[in-house]
């Protein structure tokens, strides 16, 4: 049975600044473009918070009627009042302070009406002239109260907040002119991050594959296909999740949460406060999640890297399967990885379906709890209706962050899983190159010098191998299986260091050969055929440089002359492991 790699586990920390430093390394290139994200980010931030903040001005200073009556021994020193009687005044509840207002409201001294004053020589006095029972005067103009406005018809009424009603409509332009803007460079944010995000990913798949040819076949001895070919994707995939969907989203909740709460404290500190009473239980459920969905990761990823495992061996091993009529021991070995699978994602699932639903709910109720407390401080006058609304809205808009910030350690989490797992593979050492040095007149004398070779550790597959052979001869090497014959040649290829002795070419040491050059002066036929996708001529250049008549008159030398039968020729598509092939045919070519 197949069994994944510990490294396919390997979890680390929710954040490991060691491995953001490396990480920051292919990002450097495109600072500038990343600068820019995060940039838009606070400004689309900025107008998100400004937006409730724009209704909460139109409700209190345009729908609301702005003049209240207090009661005072001498006029205010702020802002501009009206004197009525001994005692009274009108004043715009909008240029009292706000300590002063909380002041008068405690006190009793503030009116909870509110009024509406026609300054005398303008034009809605006419329609003030058509309703004296309505309009009190004062020494400059008229005031009525808003439960007395109810006596004047509707076109009467918008006469008479003409100033208003143009208010309003600057403000919805305004309003208006944030949203284009907001979506101008909401789409320039997302395209530009995922224009970096892209650009992250094909460096990163370039580096790991580049480094991949580079490792010594000794490594891929011990390391699954599977797993490299996961290093190069899905890892890869993972860490540009965080890039493009949580490391920049961080800035933009952090700031959001800082912004929302500062507003929030500016309109009413006492409101505020009961909505940060709730944020120990926020906090609480926050890391509860997180406990509970780092476990449910880790086992979510385990078995999907069992399942793939398996998956691969079975299909990989369909003929053999299938000669020893073993379907069903197959089915039911992969039924058991499947049904283990779906346990741990329905654990996982269970965590999110119960952790959204929460949050939901204490958003909800921190919404409850404004509309009472705040209600209340609406009625007592207090706090302006549209204070009101806005905080309404920004208790939504706090929960937001919150939730994105609980869910995104996920994404952290496994990105710094994949983040470790890719620089395990790179931090692998390479194949050595050899020494640089090339034989001008290459004559092809081969000799080994007591020659000790094991794969692993003192198991040894040559002891003390000396022999020579000379150029022009014909050496064949004769053995049982396992005796070395092949070992042979992955020594002569260097595909494999030796640990005692000494292999020559010409009176050089290999070793300090330069290792593309002596690979390039051998011709080998393994007995592993593998060939590549695509047409027969691509397999057999392997290399552009080479031209085609050139390969052609190499399959003739090689007796492949079957090729020249087939429908297509040397253009016949080869599929899979050339499965369409016999194996004969297959090395030939």
């Amino acid at each position: 049975m197949s069994q994944h790699n510990e490294h396919d586990d390997v979890m680390g920390k929710a954040f490991d600044a060691r491995l953001m430093r490396r990480l920051v390394h292919f990002l450097k290139p495109y600072w500038r473009i990343f600068s820019v994200c995060v940039l838009l980010i606070l400004v689309l931030t900025g107008i998100q918070t400004i937006l409730p903040y724009i209704t909460k001005i139109a409700i209190d200073d345009f729908l609301t009627l702005p003049w209240a009556v207090v009661e005072l021994e001498q006029a205010p020193s702020f802002g501009e009042s009206i004197a009525l009687d001994a005692g009274r005044y009108l004043v715009r509840t909008g240029d009292v302070p706000s300590d002063v207002r909380k002041e008068w409201e405690l006190s009793g001294v503030l009116s909870a009406q509110r009024y509406l004053y026609i300054e005398q020589g303008t034009d809605q006095m006419e329609v003030v002239k058509r309703y004296p029972q309505v309009f009190t005067p004062t020494s400059s103009g008229y005031f009525a109260s808003e439960r007395e406005l109810r006596a004047l018809n509707a076109s009467d009424t918008i006469s008479l907040r003409q100033g208003a009603i143009a208010g309003v409509i600057r403000l919805a332009i305004l309003f208006a002119i944030a949203l284009v803007i907001r979506f101008l460079f909401g789409v320039g944010q997302i395209y530009l991050l995922q224009l970096t995000g892209q650009k992250v990913m094909y460096d990163m798949r370039r580096e790991i594959f580049g480094h991949i040819l580079r490792l010594p076949l000794s490594y891929f001895d011990k390391t699954p296909v599977g797993r490299l070919v996961t290093r190069v994707t899905n890892d890869v995939a993972a860490i540009n999740e965080m890039f493009t969907s949580m490391l920049v989203n961080l800035f933009r909740d952090a700031f959001l949460i800082v912004a929302v709460m500062g507003i929030m404290f500016h309109l009413e500190w006492h409101v505020a406060l009961v909505i940060l009473a709730l944020f120990p239980l926020i906090v609480i459920a926050a890391f509860e999640f997180r406990r509970r969905v780092r476990s449910a990761y880790r086992e979510v990823r385990r078995q999907i890297a069992r399942l793939n495992a398996n998956l691969q061996e079975s299909i990989s091993g369909m003929r053999i399967i299938q000669i020893f009529v073993q379907e069903t021991r197959a089915n039911e070995r992969f039924a058991k990885i499947n049904t283990d699978k779906y346990s741990a994602s329905m654990r996982q699932l269970l965590t999110f379906a119960v952790f959204r639903p929460l949050m939901s709910f204490l958003s909800s109720f921190a919404v409850a709890l404004v509309i009472w407390y705040g209600g209340r401080s609406v009625l007592q006058g207090s706090l302006s209706l549209g204070a009101l609304t806005a905080f309404i809205q920004y208790v939504r808009m706090l929960f937001e962050p919150i939730l994105e910030l609980s869910q995104g350690y996920n994404v952290l989490q496994g990105a710094m899983a994949a983040a470790e797992r890719i620089f395990i593979l790179l931090d692998e050492p390479e194949e050595d190159r050899g020494g640089g040095e090339v034989i001008p007149e290459l004559e092809g004398r081969i000799e080994f010098r007591h020659v000790w070779f094991a794969y692993k550790d003192e198991d040894w597959i040559l002891k003390d191998v000396s022999f020579t052979a000379e150029p022009g001869s014909k050496v064949a090497i004769v053995g049982p299986t396992g005796s070395g014959k092949t070992t042979i040649i992955r020594l002569l290829l260097r595909m494999y260091e030796i640990q005692k002795g000494e292999i020559l070419l010409d009176g050089v040491p290999i070793d300090r050969l330069d290792l593309a050059f002596l690979r390039s002066r051998m011709a080998v036929v393994l007995q592993e055929v593998f060939l590549f996708s695509g047409d027969i001529m691509g397999n057999i250049r392997l290399s552009s440089q080479i031209p085609e008549e050139e390969a052609i008159a190499a399959a003739r030398f090689a007796n492949a002359t079957f090729v020249e039968d087939l429908p297509d020729g040397y253009a016949t598509e080869v599929k899979e492991g050339g499965v369409t092939l016999s194996v004969g045919e297959r090395q030939l070519l």
